[in-house]
């Protein structure tokens, strides 16, 4: 059973910057792709970014150029650096990985962007 955890999310000016952050556990095996996916307000949930183990990454056009998505060192641990912030990025963000034909999904982090 794999466990998602996210963190880093908060209040910022549009403009802002934040770095989401996500560890996976219950696993020894590196887990081959992991997402991040956002859900805003009545609206459905959405691929933001996804990263391959071996460095393949793709971005909704809505944050290209903008956010970069990474790995961390330890393994199975993944980034979001979210710059240039606007209003509608404004969403729970949540972790997501498939590993073993299952789907796995954290518990969100809120992102709020905000004068």
């Amino acid at each position: 059973q794999v466990q998602l955890v996210e963190s880093g999310g908060g209040l910022v000016q549009p403009g802002g910057s934040l770095r989401l952050s996500c560890a996976a556990s219950g696993t020894t095996v590196n887990i081959y792709t992991m997402y991040w996916y956002r859900q805003a307000p009545e609206k459905q949930r959405e691929l933001v970014a996804g990263l391959t183990i071996n460095g393949f990454a793709h971005y909704a056009d809505s944050v290209k150029d903008r956010f970069v998505i990474s790995r961390g060192d330890a393994k199975n641990t993944l980034y979001l650096q979210m710059n240039n912030l606007k209003p509608e990025d404004t969403a729970v963000y949540y972790c997501h990985a498939i590993f073993g034909g299952m789907k796995y999904w954290g518990q969100g982090t809120q992102v709020t962007v905000s004068s």
